[in-house]
């Protein structure tokens, strides 16, 4: 009851913290998720480091993902010139040009997964920022969707806590069940139904699509933090935020769910 407790207050300011940047407008949000970016990055490599199979260049895997987030931010918001994306590729070519000075018998490894960082942790916090940017609903699509992340991670579980018996992926998350799941995406639904219907009127089919994407993504999310973590033999990415753990714990739903919101957004906003 007490973790339970701890696990509702963290969420509920870790949640206004977040929806109140998006709210406040794309500079707030991008830096209130540029941090909890670099928080992720930062607890991604140090979860890889203790891997013995790798020696990852973390300070290396860093810059390139910081440095990247404040070159696609910045000509987003037009503080530098549209021509500073050509400095991204070497920065991230960079990568595998330190591992000629390791001398360790993984290189590819090495680069595989320090590259996977930027992809897995920056690229959809960045697209998160794009979500915000280009809002002109009542609320706000970046909102929308972390409504929808949030709502199925909830929903899932406490169902599954409380009615859950079929095991959905034991392997990879041994207390997440199909109860759970068919209940967080049901509720999932709902909020998409209420959102596309009652507060961004007229766009019920396009938040139901968009519930029916998140909801199988956030679990999928889900599962693969856990697959890093069962492969790494570790509980949580971190301890910052009580009750939950890391900033990627908190996040694992959203950071795969993200791409797959977006592509949607595109395909109906533009086709």
């Amino acid at each position: 009851m007490n973790n339970l407790i701890q696990r509702i207050i963290t969420g509920i300011l870790f949640g206004v913290l977040v929806l109140g940047s998006a709210f406040l407008g794309p500079i707030y949000q991008t830096v209130i998720f540029g941090i909890f970016m670099v928080i992720g990055l930062w607890e991604y490599y140090r979860m890889c480091s203790q891997s013995e199979l790798l020696n990852i260049s973390m300070w290396v895997g860093m810059f390139a993902g910081i440095t990247t987030f404040l070159i696609l931010t910045g000509v987003q918001f037009e503080f530098i010139p549209i021509g500073s994306y050509v400095l991204i590729m070497p920065i991230l070519f960079s990568i595998m040009v330190v591992e000629l000075w390791k001398n360790h018998p993984q290189p590819i490894m090495n680069i595989a997964v320090t590259l996977l960082g930027v992809i897995y942790v920056v690229i959809p916090i960045y697209i998160s920022v794009l979500l915000g940017s280009s809002s002109k609903h009542l609320l706000p699509n970046v909102v929308g969707m972390l409504f929808l992340i949030w709502t199925n991670d909830t929903m899932a579980y406490f169902i599954g806590k409380t009615w859950g018996k079929r095991k959905l992926f034991e392997r990879i998350s041994p207390k997440k069940t199909w109860e759970g799941t068919i209940g967080g995406l049901f509720f999932t639904l709902i909020i998409g139904f209420i959102i596309g219907t009652y507060i961004n009127q007229g766009l019920t089919f396009f938040w139901l699509i968009a519930a029916l994407i998140v909801g199988p993504s956030a679990i999928l999310g889900d599962l693969i933090e856990s697959l890093f973590k069962r492969n790494l033999a570790i509980k949580d990415s971190g301890n910052l935020l009580p009750g939950h753990g890391g900033v990627l714990d908190r996040f694992d739903a959203a950071l795969f769910s993200i791409p797959f919101f977006y592509c949607w957004y595109i395909l109906y906003f533009n086709w």
